[in-house]
């Protein structure tokens, strides 16, 4: 055995991977693939310095990794533009044929598959990165996970340098799978397969990645004009390169061939083995997209037609009440299961009371159900009423019986037990416990979960009588895994301020930029609450909103909290192991950011009370949301679409964290 016959190896078990994977066309059994594999195995074991990362074997070779890193791409990855009816669809089509002077170009038209957004960078026709989409132009590297996924090519069969975007999925039997075996153990079942895809990448252990079933397709070529004059051309190309492409792609040379494939999917889509949840249709040519160009979200060339939500009609069993982190009381329809667009509906959100008082929902109701945006179940109507009374909102909570509270001008129903009642107890200690909170490392949900039902703790301030012997009798829990959480929670404590631990608690609306100016003025939390201890609850609201950013409604949010006997309790704990941090005196006079409003969103690459605390000690003002006053919204990976929208309807430049720096340093 000669290390070209272990390459000539690889390369015949990658080629069988492409067949089984992306052709779904073996040509031989699983019996004589194992056989190669284990072959190849045994020829790594006893030459590891043979081993070439493309090998099958290194799909699952890296270990876990603590967090992401960023990739700053040179093309975004632009979103698409939506359109939901056939009028939107020819508006489309005119403006394209317009934008080339009457010319009608030839379009492709794609299914739009409801997966998770990648991009892939080969150099010399090796994968060397495969990164998120992100905000489209930062996104995160995921390359050991991206390789852990069957049917991703890890060499090319030229050797070329090629970036390439698409789609992680999984298939809907392969789904269907996944949840009857959870379902066997007893475990909580995915909610959809692009949500598991979504949230599979971005696990943390390429091992367990690669448990999961999934599989690509790539539909885009970065600058596909290098390689080829159109779309079509460049995908032919990927598919001679080893890269799997969509088999349901067609052409378009009219409006009438266009809008004739969209309809004949109103029976297809279903027939498809994974999600779809529309068309993608695009300008085949890339001279006459470079003549259309783009804005600044989406390009002009491209639009995606989402097919209509399915509906159908189901009962009302009974109405589920959830709380969530924040307090806030809503309402679940528990229906009898039905299938909706492939998959079965048990339980739909009401979104609020006045939702539920909106529909005059009954239990037993016959209602009409569908999916919004085909991902989210939702009634719509009642179809069919029942005998009985309407279903009103409660009073007290279930859980604590605490009296329900709904503040002035909101439709939201609150418990306003924060600290103390078992339904937000988990929330509000993984809040306490999150990064650009405390930043306790390694204290997720799933571990808070555990500590809670083993009864090591039950609030945020318990989480200062661990101990490494106390963490010993958990299950799955070793010396060095014990160890290292007691001194993430020391180190987070001796790193605390005061308006780090403010904002921590979860004060209702009380966040980063807020708990910093409440903080400026009080300095320690004890002060804070002396101040309340001493004062009248009109007195006190009346000092806090003397506070400038601090209003009357998050002045009362304030005095309401500290005066709650839960959360008296909680914070006594807080004290009584030495947790009231002083806020440190900064004083700015002036700064590269003097004068500049500041609006920060989407996940960076530090916390985000950090990144506003540095703009502020440059002289700049930070602020929640997007008006005609701000100067920057500063946007990191995954900003949402209504902070960009904003900023485009007021004027306001959109910068990178990267460019925020620039700025510091000017």
């Amino acid at each position: 055995m000669t290390r070209q016959d272990y390459l000539a190896l690889v390369d015949e078990l990658t080629e069988h991977d492409r067949r089984y994977y992306v052709e779904a066309d073996p040509t031989i059994s699983d019996g004589e693939y194992d056989k190669l594999n284990k072959q190849l195995l045994e020829i790594e074991k006893h030459h590891p310095d043979w081993i070439v990362e493309w090998s099958p074997t290194q799909r699952i070779g890296h270990a876990p990794v603590s967090e992401f890193a960023k990739v700053t791409r040179p093309v975004a990855m632009l979103s698409l533009d939506n359109t939901y009816n056939e009028d939107d669809l020819r508006a489309f089509y005119d403006r394209v044929v317009k934008g080339l002077d009457g010319d009608v170009p030839v379009f492709s038209v794609e299914p739009k598959i409801d997966g998770f957004g990648i991009e892939l960078t080969y150099k010399k026709g090796q994968l060397t990165l495969g990164a998120t989409r992100g905000d489209g132009r930062i996104g995160e590297d995921v390359t050991a996970n991206v390789k852990s996924v069957k049917g991703v090519a890890l060499k090319l069969r030229e050797p070329i340098d090629l970036v390439v975007r698409g789609e992680i999925y999984m298939t809907k039997a392969e789904f269907d799978a996944i949840n009857a075996e959870r379902a066997k153990h007893g475990e909580e079942l995915f909610k959809n397969p692009r949500n598991t895809a979504a949230g599979s990448i971005k696990q943390q252990d390429p091992r367990e990645v690669a448990k999961r079933p999934m599989r690509t397709i790539l539909y885009e070529v970065v600058d596909g004009e290098r390689y080829a004059s159109g779309h079509f051309a460049s995908l032919a190309l990927l598919k001679q390169l080893g890269i799997p492409t969509s088999a349901h792609n067609s052409r378009a040379q009219s409006w009438e061939e266009l809008i004739a494939q969209v309809h004949s999917w109103a029976d297809r889509r279903d027939s498809l083995p994974y999600e779809v949840d529309g068309l993608v249709v695009k300008v085949d040519d890339f001279a006459m997209r470079t003549a259309l160009g783009t804005t600044s979200k989406f390009p002009k060339w491209a639009i995606a037609y989402k097919f209509p939500a399915r509906q159908v009609t189901t009962i009302l069993r009974e109405i589920e009440i959830n709380i969530g982190r924040t307090g806030a009381v809503t309402p679940v329809a528990i229906l009898d299961p039905v299938d909706v667009s492939g998959t079965t509906v048990a339980r739909a959100s009401l979104h609020n009371w006045d939702q539920v008082a909106r529909l005059g929902l009954r239990i037993g109701d016959r209602v009409t159900i569908q999916k919004a945006g085909e991902i989210i179940p939702e009634i719509l109507n009642v179809t069919v009423s029942a005998e009985g009374e309407l279903i009103v909102p409660p009073t007290v909570c279930p859980f604590c019986k605490s009296e329900l509270e709904r503040e002035e001008g909101r439709v939201v129903l609150l418990c306003p037990n924060r600290i103390g009642c078992p339904a937000q107890r988990l929330g509000a200690i993984e809040f306490f416990a999150g990064r650009g909170q405390m930043n306790i490392d390694g204290l997720g949900e799933k571990l808070v979960e555990q500590l809670v039902e083993a009864g090591l703790i039950s609030d945020i301030g318990d989480l200062f009588t661990l101990t490494v012997n106390k963490l010993l009798g958990l299950d799955r829990f070793g010396k060095l895994s014990a160890e290292n959480l007691i001194k993430a929670i020391a180190k987070a404590k001796s790193a605390a301020t005061f308006s780090k631990l403010l904002g921590s608690l979860g004060i209702t609306n009380v966040g980063s930029t807020l708990a910093q100016v409440i903080a400026n003025k009080y300095r320690k939390l004890s002060t804070l609450r002396a101040a309340a201890a001493d004062k009248s609850s009109e007195a006190l609201i009346a000092e806090l909103n003397d506070i400038d950013k601090v209003g009357n409604t998050i002045a009362t949010h304030v005095d309401k909290f500290l005066r709650d006997p839960h959360v008296a309790k909680v914070l006594d704990k807080l004290a009584a192991h030495g947790l009231d941090p002083e806020e440190p005196i900064t004083v700015v006079t002036e700064g590269p950011l003097t004068g500049k409003l500041l609006v920060v969103t989407g996940t960076l690459t530090q916390p985000r009370a950090d990144v506003q605390k540095r703009i502020e000690a440059a002289g700049g003002k930070v602020a929640g949301s997007v008006t005609k006053k701000t100067t920057y919204l500063v946007a990191g990976a995954d900003t949402g679409k209504t902070k960009l929208e904003a900023a485009e309807k007021n004027g306001v430049k959109v910068i990178t964290e990267e460019e925020l720096e620039a700025l510091f340093q000017s």
